[in-house]
């Protein structure tokens, strides 16, 4: 019986936790090799190419997980390599400008 109560204890607290786990997310082709950056100077040789909107949940936050990811989605989307954040923080971007940069080295961090 105290076996029984243990591994329900032991069941119930793994459940706990990988209810807490955010599932993953997958960046598109190309994506991990976008840049990310908040400097203008980053960008400046660049070529705009597209706004960039991190989709927002019914409450109008996006999701902290995958912002960054859908970032550099939609970079990729729009044919950039760059992308400059105008809304949000470097880690969980809420909008920006997906840029084309002719060297890698343009394009910030």
């Amino acid at each position: 019986m105290i076996g029984t109560i243990r591994l329900l204890v032991v069941l119930g607290y793994v459940a706990g936790l990988l209810g807490c786990t955010p599932p993953q997310f997958a960046l598109g082709p190309g994506a991990a090799q976008v840049r990310v950056t908040n400097t203008t100077a980053d960008v400046a040789g660049c070529t705009p190419v597209g706004n960039i909107k991190v989709p927002k949940d019914s409450q109008g936050f996006v999701a902290p997980y995958y912002a960054l990811g859908q970032l550099k989605n939609q970079a990729v989307g729009f044919g950039g390599n760059a992308a400059f954040v105008t809304e949000g923080s470097l880690s969980v971007p809420q909008a920006g400008i997906a840029y084309h940069c002719s060297k890698p080295a343009d394009a910030g961090t």
